[in-house]
């Protein structure tokens, strides 16, 4: 069954290893990440965008789907599935349909506005034994539509929703989302240092997980972050492996166009990239 992130980052966070959140965007992707977080043993985070719960036919669509897999599968590792980026009203439409955990995003509103909604949603989920992830700083880069540059958010205000009793904070270092740029100035460690200090134990978040070099990874996970964001990565080895398969043919010859020959290179392209993060994060065999 679902489980809140907290115990799971918490642990992530004393033991400076971190749990990605690997983003779901049908069943293929949903099963992939679940058969290799059970392999690996290994907790995992299923991250929900708003939009990728649209597309999936609605959060109840994404629960049922979920907690079914779990149950067929015979999934024992430690499974959230966590809303990404969610509107207030979008973490309130997920409370309700089940999933475990919610994201509200409020780094967009003046911060007396966040702190108000955030306030509200500590109460509700906290009641329910469901985590929250708040964001301070909005993260870069293009997630469903919106574009930004990278912010650094300020250690001052981090404190501030990560004192309201959240989970998790997902703060603003320079990262972005989807692929950087060549350009791209690095994470700011002595922001995430400031950040860290003045959180105390708030498991901190990594968003825009793909591209960022291991060696940053690996500082970031020893400056408190505990939980790392990945989605246009698996997006692109899954893309390249059904790509390479219509390419050579494949499609054409027998029942090759049975979409369960059709998306299996993608999806064992998707376990493979999950693997690989599981093993830089560190959290194989720590479920």
């Amino acid at each position: 069954m679902l489980v809140s992130a907290k115990d799971m980052l918490n642990k992530a966070r004393e033991g400076k290893y971190a749990v990605g959140q690997f983003n779901i965007n049908n069943l293929e992707w949903t099963k992939a990440v679940l058969l290799t977080a059970q392999e690996n043993n290994s907790p995992v985070i299923l991250g929900v965008s708003e939009g990728a719960g649209k597309y999936m036919g609605g959060y109840k669509t994404i629960v049922g789907m979920v907690n079914g897999m779990i149950e067929e599968l015979k999934i024992t590792v430690p499974v959230a599935l966590h809303l990404d980026h969610g509107s207030y009203e979008g973490a309130l439409k997920c409370i309700e349909a089940g999933f475990s955990s919610v994201m509200f995003d409020g780094s967009h509103y003046p911060i007396e506005e966040n702190i108000a909604k955030t306030t509200e949603l500590v109460k509700i989920t906290s009641e329910k034994g469901l985590s929250l992830e708040a964001e301070v700083g909005s993260i870069g880069g293009e997630e469903d539509g919106v574009v930004g540059a990278g912010e650094i958010a300020d250690a001052n205000e981090c404190k501030t929703i990560a004192d309201l009793g959240v989970t998790m904070l997902a703060a603003g270092i320079g990262n972005i989302h989807g692929q950087y740029p060549a350009n791209w100035k690095g994470l700011a460690f002595d922001a995430l240092e400031d950040i860290n200090r003045v959180t105390g134990t708030t498991p901190l978040v990594l968003h825009g997980g793909t591209g960022i070099p291991e060696e940053m990874i690996k500082k970031a996970i020893s400056l408190g972050v505990a939980k790392i964001n990945v989605n246009t990565e698996c997006q692109l080895s899954f893309a390249a492996a059904t790509r390479k398969y219509v390419e050579e043919g494949k499609d054409l010859q027998g029942k090759g166009f049975d979409p369960r020959k059709l998306l299996a290179p993608g999806f064992e392209a998707i376990k493979a990239t999950v693997k690989e993060k599981m093993e830089l994060f560190g959290s194989i065999g720590q479920a």
